[in-house]
């Protein structure tokens, strides 16, 4: 009887050691993290990723630093307290198998990075109602324990197309490209491409962005042939973009035009073109995330709820300027990160800047001019406020002047 016991208990810890170990997709494994306050010693953070934990730039990548960091700096140990499930398509049957996968690895905190994750979450969010569940970029949200969080990357694009701007000047070429995902599909990727086309203007009134629309959120392929076809047919000079992978700065670099990147910092992927990247610091929400869900989960929604910052934050902002970059970006890029950041302008108003001036003495002017649509549409008066957060995340569906879908 007891070497019977003993096979009993033997093959249990065998099957436990199985389960503990099952797949998350490549996931690190959990266990007890290090002590520290408010239960990290047993706090699980799950996340579902839309490409591989192991990018090593662009959006997925992005996501998963922000994660790590924040993870350590609220006393978590990535090694032991993170389950991922990668690689995971916009498919609401995929998206659920992956909420049961970390939910049954006991993950307190659920994170999942991608748009079309969104229904799949709503819907788990009921089941699973001690958990709480976190969606990037979405818009649903409930009460108890489901919210979404972005921030306002429009402001870093501007930057980033004031960089842009300044390149189309020196090069003599007006023509940018624009590798996207969608186009006025989404606000997302709409307020982007405005955003950005907004901070080559106020450098370079003459220039014209060409939008090609990829109609997926990641493809190498895609972003690749558009790219190429940006260059080769439309001869732009300056690619920017906002997909997933580096592949349209590579092609940049391949052509010998330049580019600004998205989501990390592509010099190293595009030593020779690329200029600077519009960036997420996603540990500053993270990591409030985590604060929030480990004190009371109970009052997550109250204490976090929908998470919407911008370069006041550090959520977002740009990386460094590479040595690409014409003279004047720096200056120029700091002048107009300061009236956002303080709040005395933004880029949707009816207040336009303009940039002028060398090295050492750029200045930039504000004029009153109405926002207005690439088919004479008025969005906001002369020296009107800037619209409403809520049509920049959810209802933006129009280029602005200078914008041109070219497929």
């Amino acid at each position: 009887m007891k070497k019977l016991i003993s096979m009993l208990v033997t093959a249990a810890l065998a099957i436990t050691s199985v389960f503990a170990l099952a797949g998350c997709n490549s996931a690190k494994e959990t266990g007890n993290g290090t002590e520290g306050g408010n239960g990290a010693s047993d706090f699980k953070v799950g996340a579902i990723y839309i490409n591989s934990q192991n990018d090593t730039a662009g959006y997925t990548y992005a996501h998963h630093h922000g994660i790590t960091e924040a993870m350590k700096q609220v006393g978590l140990d990535p090694a032991k307290d993170l389950f991922i499930v990668d690689n995971v398509p916009e498919d609401d049957e995929k998206v659920k198998q992956a909420i049961d996968q970390l939910a049954g690895n006991g993950c307190n905190i659920i994170f999942g990075i991608s748009f079309g994750y969104i229904n799949a979450m709503e819907e788990k969010a009921k089941e699973y109602p001690d958990i709480i569940f976190s969606h990037a970029t979405g818009y649903l949200s409930n009460d108890k324990n489901f919210n979404n969080y972005f921030g306002r990357i429009y402001q870093a694009r501007y930057l980033a197309g004031i960089a842009a701007g300044y390149k189309s000047l020196a090069t003599g070429n007006n023509n940018i490209g624009y590798v996207s995902a969608w186009g006025t599909e989404y606000a997302e990727t709409c307020s982007g491409i405005n955003g950005f086309a907004l901070g080559v203007l106020a450098v370079n009134p003459d220039a014209k962005i060409n939008v090609y629309e990829i109609s997926t959120w990641g493809d190498q392929e895609l972003e690749r042939q558009a790219a190429e076809t940006l260059i080769d047919t439309y001869g732009c000079g300056v690619i920017a973009q906002h997909c997933d992978s580096a592949q349209p700065q590579i092609v940049a670099n391949e052509k010998g035009v330049f580019g600004c990147g998205y989501n990390s910092d592509m010099t190293k992927e595009a030593p020779n073109a690329h200029l600077v990247a519009p960036v997420w610091n996603w540990d500053a929400y993270y990591a409030t995330a985590m604060k929030a869900a480990m004190t009371d989960p109970s009052t997550f929604m109250t204490t976090v709820g929908n998470y919407y910052e911008g370069l006041n934050s550090g959520l977002v902002d740009v990386s460094e300027l590479s040595a690409n970059c014409e003279p004047q970006t720096k200056e120029a890029i700091e002048l107009a990160k300061k009236m956002m950041i303080s709040g005395e302008w933004d880029v949707f108003s009816g207040v336009k800047l303009s940039f002028s001036g060398d090295t050492g003495s750029v200045t930039v002017e504000k004029t009153n001019s109405a926002l207005v649509t690439n088919d004479g549409k008025e969005i906001v008066a002369a020296g009107g406020p800037s619209v409403d957060d809520g049509v920049i995340q959810g209802s933006m569906n129009y280029y602005v002047e200078g914008v041109t879908q070219v497929n």
